[in-house]
């Protein structure tokens, strides 16, 4: 049986690269020689046992690669072709995908939804830190790569730049909108993208590392603010006239940046959130208006689909999006466990790491 090198999730605080044999197609996959994948904050939570898999589970949902072999239903597409596969994978028969919702394409049970049923990558099936992937419903959750395009260009289109779009488009930005967006990490740094797309006319990005709002600036956020030197509420109420923001979108995950944002808002403003939060939030009844205020919550888990792909590739091929500055290191996939160890502890200015098997 033939074998390939994967990333595999063994217990809290352990993913290893190890060998697993190369999936059988079945009639709706495509099976996907990755090219170039990446590391997620998600794959962090997984290896610190904040969020469960199984064990034995490859890891990874950022697939950039050559379709291998198809199924026999697989009509679109044929073997060679450079494709991407979005993070989020659904199945689009659901009742969550007909109400317009692909990323929640869970199944109803007796004890209630199961949320985040469409994110299947590195989550229920084997996902893309490997040589291959197996992409279920490929006809329609592959995208044909656009001529011309490397695969860095592409490598935040399946999670990173489509979740932060997603937290952007969430928050109903309009143009004019002043709009917040605390950590400028790599989603924060794509929903300060996507917000200016979208008409913003101020982009305020904050963050306490000088490195992430050097390259917040680079993108062209308006105006950002170091939360380790100054009060990050008081300096946008300031910088707002007392006005507040219209849209803040928060996209670290913490009870700190959850409270913050909820601050800075207008009345009827909205909070958009994107962080992945490991621990219960709590809604500071004075921020909130004691729920008077007519603010506005929601949240998001990036949309999937051949569609959203082609669109947001699309961005990219224009020039009106250039996410090179986010991809600040690269190993081969040999190397998978030295750059775990790199990202999760954040060190030497990481923002994505580029592993190519």
């Amino acid at each position: 049986m033939s074998t390939m090198k994967a990333a595999i999730f063994i217990e809290k605080n352990r993913i290893v690269l190890g060998e697993k044999p190369i999936p059988d197609v079945g009639p709706s996959d495509a099976l996907v020689r990755i090219t170039t994948t990446t590391i997620c904050g998600t794959d962090v939570h997984i290896l610190k046992g904040e969020y469960p898999v199984a064990s034995g589970l490859t890891i990874g949902h950022e697939p950039v690669g050559v379709i291998e072999k198809l199924g026999r239903e697989v009509k679109s597409f044929r073997e060679g072709q450079r494709v991407i596969a979005g993070a989020i994978t659904p199945g689009f028969t659901s009742n969550a995908c007909q109400c317009g919702f692909c990323s929640q394409d869970g199944a109803g049970t007796a004890h209630g939804w199961k949320p985040l049923g469409g994110w299947r990558f590195g989550n229920t099936i084997d996902g893309c830190q490997a040589d291959y992937v197996l992409v279920p419903d490929a006809e329609g959750n592959l995208a044909l790569i656009p001529d011309g395009l490397t695969d860095e260009q592409v490598l935040m289109c399946p999670d990173i730049m489509s979740t932060g779009f997603g937290g952007a488009e969430r928050g109903d930005i309009r143009i004019g909108d002043v709009v917040a967006v605390f950590a400028q990490g790599p989603i924060g740094l794509c929903a300060a993208v996507g917000a200016r797309l979208l008409g913003a006319s101020v982009v305020i990005g904050v963050d306490r590392l000088e490195t992430r709002l050097a390259v917040s600036q680079r993108l062209g956020t308006d105006i950002v603010v170091d939360a380790s030197k100054v009060d990050a509420v008081s300096e946008i109420m300031k910088l707002t006239g007392g006005r507040g923001v219209d849209v803040a979108i928060e996209a670290l995950g913490t009870q700190t940046t959850f409270a913050q944002a909820l601050r800075v808002l207008r009345p009827g403003g909205t909070l958009s959130s994107l962080g992945v939060y490991s621990e219960d939030l709590s809604i500071p009844h004075d921020a909130f208006a004691a729920g008077l205020g007519d603010h506005r919550i929601v949240t998001t888990l990036c949309p999937g689909g051949k569609e959203r792909m082609r669109r947001l590739m699309q961005t990219v091929q224009s020039g009106r999006v250039d996410l090179g500055a986010l991809v600040t290191h690269r190993f081969p996939l040999v190397r998978i466990e030295d750059a775990y160890d790199l990202f999760s502890h954040q060190r030497d200015g990481v923002l994505k790491v580029a592993l190519k098997p």
